[in-house]
């Protein structure tokens, strides 16, 4: 596991392991079983590694965006198709994310300012539930 070998390059004063998520872990969408199973996944991992490393001063948080423009959604066919414009009608915020929203939630969790931040799993959305 990257995580495993990761550990060896922290020094006494910890630092931070971000995963990325998504939103489909929590939302039971058909046809997504095995991509869901395996999102649910990393979070169970986040709590309990925060649990394991919390007194190494690692700190352990997921990221799980909504729908986000990336190259993935451009390569599953949401993008630029009926997916996406219904995606956008539910989201609070209309407009679907870019990886610079999610980039942002990263950067700040991985700065001191989260430092009483571990175990959480933060929803970068626009608002989609």
């Amino acid at each position: 596991m990257m995580i495993h070998q990761a550990l060896n390059y922290f020094g006494p004063d910890g630092g931070s392991i971000i995963n990325i998520g998504s939103l489909a872990s929590t939302k039971a969408t058909p046809a997504l079983s095995v991509y869901v199973a395996t999102k649910s996944a990393i979070n169970g991992m986040t709590k309990v590694l925060a649990k394991e490393l919390g007194p190494r001063k690692i700190r352990v948080n997921s990221v799980n965006p909504g729908a986000t423009d990336t190259e993935g959604a451009h390569s599953a066919g949401i993008m630029g198709a009926p997916a996406e414009t219904a995606l956008v009608a539910a989201t609070p915020l209309g407009r679907v994310g870019h990886p610079e929203d999610i980039a942002r939630v990263v950067v700040f969790l991985a700065s001191d300012e989260a430092g009483w931040l571990t175990g959480e799993i933060i929803t970068a959305s626009g608002g989609l539930s």
